[in-house]
């Protein structure tokens, strides 16, 4: 992908559909130089529990790239389609050392996929009975934490695929969750019943419960592990420390509509919350900052009538930021400047999560049309 004000990622899973959003943009696919003449040329079968899945690799026709087109990353090609859920995908994580990315989607599946070579989808997780909203991996990747509006959690074994512990507590939807990055096995869900909750993975039952007073559609753990970020209903970004379950310790308010994805600044010094009223904003939570702690905002991405739970997030060096989108683009902007540097068509349904790999310039997408893109982004 090169570094334009809109990059093209692909347009899906045959060379049809990348003609054609090449040609949404006014350009001949066939005659644009920046056109990566990408097209699916192998498309092996699978089986996982007797279940066909499509290993979709979308390596270039040409056998070497076009000259200028130095490739910035491990995947075989500069794009790659991930194909096998049977309906949205809603999340999708890279795990920590980048060799392996996890997905989960409304088919209560959760899919591991290797990143390298042909993007073979190896294993199925399964034990939720209802869509599979959220998924994280723990600090060390051995473990994968899911959530779902079954009302429970899972943590999984990234290795075997077993459940290893199923997390019970709530009352209604868990739409949220988030693994603590350091210190103890702790995790924090949001839930549709008015509360967060802190889970320890070494207990049964929740250490501690956080009440609000509006559904909580999305968390966050920091970079320490000793407080976490909560949104909801009520438009409101709530600071939360652990030790302390009366009340939260910082409240800003600032959006206009439901919060249905933050993300924490790998340094820990801002907080990004995507938003139903289409503005992505970065707050700054440290402890001495200006009392308007809402820095930026960045638009271009969309909500719509659809309601989803779109997240957002960080590039590993803090310089990118990223959010899912209604409008079926995955966006980027820089964060200092609130440039958009790519806008990328490829999906057809709404982008539910963007997530960037944490050693190479790739990044992953999640789309309601069941799709998962990897794609090579210009270093």
């Amino acid at each position: 992908l090169r570094d334009t004000d809109a990059h093209t990622m692909g347009g899906g899973g045959a060379g049809k559909r990348k003609t054609r959003a090449a040609g949404e943009e006014g350009v001949d696919a066939d005659d644009d130089p920046e056109n990566l003449a990408l097209q699916v040329v192998a498309q092996k079968p699978k089986t996982v529990d007797d279940r066909a899945v499509s290993i979709v690799g979308v390596p270039s026709q040409q056998p070497h790239p076009k000259p200028g087109m130095n490739r910035t990353s491990s995947l075989d090609a500069p794009i790659m389609l991930l194909e096998g859920h049977g309906d949205a995908v809603n999340s999708v994580k890279f795990s920590p050392d980048g060799a392996t990315v996890a997905s989960c989607g409304a088919d209560k599946t959760v899919l591991m996929w290797n990143v390298r070579g042909d993007c073979e989808n190896y294993m199925m997780m399964q034990g939720h009975k209802n869509s599979v909203l959220e998924l994280h991996w723990t600090a060390d990747g051995d473990n994968i934490l899911t959530c779902s509006p079954d009302k429970t959690l899972r943590l999984w074994d990234a290795t075997t695929g077993e459940s290893v512990k199923c997390m019970k507590g709530h009352q209604s939807f868990v739409n949220a969750c988030s693994a603590a990055p350091k210190g103890k096995p702790l995790c924090v869900s949001g839930s549709d019943d008015g509360t967060a909750k802190l889970w320890d993975f070494r207990r049964k039952g929740e250490v501690a419960t956080f009440a609000d007073r509006f559904q909580v559609t999305a968390v966050a753990f920091d970079t320490e592990g000793d407080r976490f970020f909560s949104g909801g209903l009520d438009n409101v970004l709530k600071c939360w420390d652990i030790r302390n379950d009366a009340e939260p310790y910082m409240v800003l308010p600032g959006h206009t509509d439901t919060i249905t994805g933050i993300a924490v600044a790998p340094d820990g010094s801002h907080v990004l919350t995507n938003a139903m009223d289409c503005t992505l904003r970065a707050w700054d939570v440290r402890s001495y900052a200006p009392e308007d702690r809402c820095v930026k905002y960045y638009v271009g991405h969309q909500h719509n009538f659809e309601k989803g739970m779109l997240k957002c997030g960080w590039s590993p060096d803090g310089a990118r930021v990223t959010a899912g989108s209604a409008c079926r683009n995955v966006f980027v902007w820089d964060f200092d400047s609130r440039r958009v540097l790519y806008k990328l068509p490829g999906h057809e349904g709404a982008v539910n999560e963007v997530t960037f790999h944490p050693k190479e310039p790739i990044i992953g997408s999640a789309g309601s049309d069941g799709k998962i893109f990897l794609g090579e982004l210009a270093d």
